[in-house]
């Protein structure tokens, strides 16, 4: 199931890809009513069954208002309105060697603010406090099930599915400060999308191809498989800080080939396109504008 949502922001509803990503099917308007249109609400019910079921329906009996032209209308992010974001630093070894950064014993979490999140074609907003701007792909845990103090092998059961995030930064003001918080949070700082796959259709999340490119040059090339905290121990150990929630999202980091460290450093310029993909999820791509 490849899950999105659609509409302007703060009024996405929840919908899923089909005909190979041609339509959106709205799951509320196809449900009569029976799936909520809101993707955390949904993922707190158990509506999974329903939704497959709604999705498998023949062509002729789905409602035409309830097909949506994909390319027609705006997408938001999978999540619109994360209730948490985690992400991981230093958890791809090649990106600590490129930085000069020891690789950390367990996973360096830090968190960016919900309301950074965007859609997966929007723009990215350079803000005026900041001097270097930078992009950093990354692969999306998204949280389907509450859960406290997992075990690795607990944790694939907690995870609704995968989606591609990148961690705008903003590299002036984190390595300027103790923590990354601010650096990380500016208002379009988390494009997201452009969809949520689900686990059954991603198999191994440890062997996917991982990219970004800005102006159509490839500037990150990895694979997730070079992780060095896997998808299940990440979840785990976030859920031994605090319960994890439907609609948390957790990033698990990014490979080497970031801007403020290639040589000659390339940081983000407004004009610049940026294309973050994942295999098996897709691409986002998002421009870099003037406020």
């Amino acid at each position: 199931m490849r899950l999105v949502t659609y509409g302007e922001r703060g009024e996405e509803r929840l919908g899923a890809l089909v005909d190979g990503g041609r339509y959106i099917l709205d799951l509320n308007i196809a449900s009569h009513g029976s799936v909520p249109p809101d993707p955390i609400t949904f993922l707190d019910g158990d509506y999974w069954d329903l939704a497959r079921k709604v999705i498998n329906e023949p062509a002729a009996e789905i409602e035409p208002i309830a097909l949506i032209e994909a390319n027609a209308v705006r997408r938001g992010a999978p999540i619109p309105e994360p209730r948490t974001i985690i992400a991981l630093g230093l958890n791809y070894r090649d990106h600590a060697e490129e930085g000069g950064q020891p690789v950390p014993p367990n996973p360096l979490l830090f968190a960016k603010a919900p309301a950074a999140t965007i859609g997966p074609f929007d723009d990215i907003v350079y803000p005026p406090q900041v001097t270097q701007l930078d992009y950093e792909a990354e692969l999306a845990v998204v949280i389907g099930r509450r859960a406290k103090n997992l075990t690795p092998e607990q944790a694939w059961d907690v995870i609704a599915g995968y989606t591609v995030i990148n961690d705008v930064s903003a590299r002036n003001i984190q390595f300027s400060e103790s923590q990354w918080f601010r650096a990380k949070s500016f208002d379009t700082f988390a494009p997201m999308g452009p969809c949520l796959v689900t686990s059954d259709e991603i198999g191994d999340p440890h062997s996917l191809r991982i990219w970004c490119d800005v102006n159509g040059v490839r500037l990150q090339d990895s694979n997730t498989g070079n992780m060095i905290f896997k998808v299940n121990e990440i979840v785990a150990f976030v859920s031994q800080v605090f319960t994890l929630r439907p609609g948390d999202v957790i990033a698990t980091g990014t490979p080497a080939g970031v801007g403020v460290f290639r040589k000659p450093p390339r940081l983000l310029q407004v004009g610049d396109t940026v294309e973050t993909g994942i295999e098996k999820i897709g691409v986002m791509r998002n421009k870099v504008v003037s406020p």
